[in-house]
């Protein structure tokens, strides 16, 4: 393994232990000294320091060996925990972030951590006893050293037992000479089958000690520790020249290519690449699938034609099997995404002198990477506002009969094709009056269109560009800059975001996003020659009818559908299209939603629907209204997918 694919094992469990330590310190604020949560936000500490130390990061090495003094003597009860305390782990925390985004971007760490350093070592002004100096000292203070043999057992669970098993001996040379190791480190091969290694150390520490310290490490199942009697009946190599060099290599090995344990790590290009080409092999499957009834028809006597027609449907089994395999390989679970937002609320709950406890539900729920990569800001923005807007102080929640801590509930779910996400609090609800004398105070519509809207109708006035009904600008919200553009992002995922409020009891804020942006399923229309994709999750109904059923109100054209008065637009009108079908009694209608919305589309005839792969299209011919990319059919013609939200925005202005 080079150097580049153990940075990527490093990162990868440097991310792992930050968001523990960060879960782990919020349980220490809430609940106090508990000795599981100590121990495993030293656990966490430990494991960065070896990983840091084998990798030669100095400065994360020397920050969290401070931080694992501290966490020792409040293990060992002679530290209290404070609130001074855990404002300065949260600080070590963001430090060790900070570190980790250098190492990212440059390969090396340029801050210094003296100040954060000196703070730790300011919660105490007694002398913290150093395990490493320790060890290494008593040879000098004349003390007798020992020679030992670690037997340590990696898990069966540990993905990479080599690195594991280097870092392990980093640990080791902190307070110990090491002599040997059983394997030899350098010559074992990748794909060998260690389960126990032997270090063969000289050390003046007690064995129950460094014994304890290697039990803490991660992927340690076991450590066994006897005295070295004859170290000349042991036949090992000598380990001061070859493993003790300034940086080891991880795993050396002429065996390229063969894997170490049921995972394989893999780069987010290679996955993106792998979804195109399984998408041009679904465009391919359709093509075939074409050609082939066409074929059927031309020759329908020829025993060839069953052939083909087998082979193209065992071709499109193993395709749909390939492309399960694939999108599984893309989604993650959303967990990651609700890890950030703890942290954020405590700080912001404190900034803003309230009390608010979350609540996360759904965290095992899967999204594909790139909707959870882009839904993070909007819900980050809705969480902002509910702290600052929604929830109230804990004396003015009191007067009103509320428990003084606030409550925030995120929540995650599947629904079919889509994934739904709730962010509710119960706190002030919105104030609908104030939203309408905002929205006309502002011009952002006329009173007496304000006049005649629904209640419903006039909350959704929280998501035009410019409103806020905050009296005054602070850090936190009430820039007017916010709700807006959380629709316009969640709208660029073909996703819907929807308002329930009780004034007083809370709001409750839904968001619907497909569980996928790569590949989706698309009903086919025609519009005269043309042929379009709507995308099935926007599709409602689709119903035909005489003409005569068309009617008018105020100008707009309406249809009656079970006792429901739905708007209609002709496609063609805003296409620019010649109107088709003129000479047919009925018509073809496909209803549309859009949260509560409906919208009925005329079209000429459909097609019939199928799996399309969504390409882009705004480097080729730029932005175009109601159209959100295109695809390619199965004669290798190219179709505009419309976009349902960009549809309704169209009725709407023309109306």
């Amino acid at each position: 393994m080079d150097r580049l694919e153990m940075m990527g094992v490093f990162l990868s469990e440097v991310e792992e232990q930050l968001q523990l330590l960060e879960r782990e310190i919020l349980n220490l604020e809430l609940q106090g000294e508990s000795p599981a949560i100590i121990q495993s936000i030293f656990r966490a500490a430990h494991t960065l320091k070896g990983s840091s130390a084998a990798m030669d990061f100095e400065e994360m090495k020397r920050l969290t060996h401070e931080m694992e003094n501290i966490l020792d003597k409040i293990r060992n009860q002679r530290l209290p925990v404070t609130q001074q305390v855990v404002d300065v782990l949260f600080q070590c925390l963001d430090q060790l972030s900070g570190l980790k985004r250098e190492i990212e971007l440059e390969g090396a760490t340029r801050t210094n951590v003296d100040a954060i350093v000196h703070q730790l070592q300011q919660l105490d002004n007694r002398l913290v006893e150093n395990v490493g100096s320790e060890g290494r000292l008593s040879a000098v203070a004349g003390q007798p050293v020992k020679k030992w043999i670690c037997k340590v057992r990696l898990s069966d669970q540990c993905e990479m037992k080599i690195a594991r098993a280097y870092i392990v001996f980093n640990h080791i040379k902190n307070w110990a000479s090491v002599i040997a190791t059983e394997p030899d480190l350098n010559s074992i091969s990748e794909d060998a089958a260690i389960q126990e290694i032997s270090y063969y150390i000289a050390t003046g520490l007690e064995p129950e000690t460094f014994q304890y310290r290697l039990g803490e490490l991660l992927d340690v199942e076991d450590v066994k520790v006897v005295p070295l009697l004859d170290e000349r009946s042991v036949s090992v190599t000598e380990a001061g020249k070859d493993v003790e060099q300034e940086n080891p290599p991880l795993i050396r090995s002429e065996k390229e290519g063969k894997k170490i344990g049921q995972t394989v790590r893999v780069g987010v290009d290679l996955l993106e690449n792998i979804m195109n080409l399984v998408g041009e092999l679904v465009i391919d499957q359709t093509r075939i699938a074409q050609v082939g009834n066409l074929m059927r028809d031309r020759y329908s006597s020829d025993e060839t034609i069953d052939d083909l027609e087998q082979i193209s449907n065992h071709f499109s089994r193993i395709i749909g099997e390939l492309q399960g395999s694939v999108m599984k390989t893309r989604m993650l679970p959303i967990e990651q995404l609700f890890s950030r937002f703890p942290r954020m609320v405590r700080d912001l709950s404190r900034t803003l002198n309230k009390e608010v406890n979350l609540l996360l539900e759904g965290k095992e729920t899967e999204l594909d990477r790139t909707v959870i990569e882009e839904i993070g800001d909007p819900l980050i923005h809705l969480i902002r506002n509910a702290i600052d807007h929604g929830i109230e102080e804990a004396e003015v929640r009191k007067k009103r009969g509320k428990s003084p801590k606030g409550t925030i509930r995120i929540k995650a779910a599947h629904q079919e094709n889509q994934v739904v996400l709730t962010v509710e609090d119960d706190g002030a609800g919105i104030h609908v009056q104030k939203v309408k004398e905002s929205a006309i105070r502002k011009q952002l519509i006329p009173a007496q269109n304000a006049e005649m809207m629904s209640e419903q109708e006039l909350i959704q006035l929280i998501f035009l560009p410019g409103f806020s009904t905050a009296s005054s600008v602070n850090d936190i919200s009430g820039r007017g800059v916010g709700m807006d553009i959380v629709r316009n992002h969640i709208e660029k995922l073909n996703g819907l975001i929807e308002v329930e409020t009780r004034l007083g009891a809370g709001t409750k804020f839904t968001i619907k996003l497909p569980l996928t942006l790569a590949i989706l399923r698309g009903l086919l229309i025609r519009l005269k020659e043309t042929i379009y994709a709507l995308p099935m999750s926007s599709v409602i109904e689709i119903v035909r009818l005489s003409k005569q059923e068309i009617r008018s109100i105020k100008g707009q054209a309406v249809v009656k559908i079970r006792d429901k008065i739905f708007p209609l637009i002709r496609l063609h009108d805003y296409f620019n299209m010649p109107s088709g079908g003129m000479n047919t009694q009925n018509v073809y209608i496909v209803v549309v939603g859009l949260a509560e919305k409906r919208l009925g589309l005329v079209v000429d005839e459909l097609i019939g629907n199928q799996e399309i792969v969504v390409k882009s299209i705004g480097s080729y011919i730029g932005k175009i209204e109601g159209v959100s990319g295109a695809t390619i059919l199965g004669d290798g013609s190219v179709a505009l997918i419309l976009d349902v939200t960009g549809l309704f925005k169209m009725a709407n202005n023309s109306n």
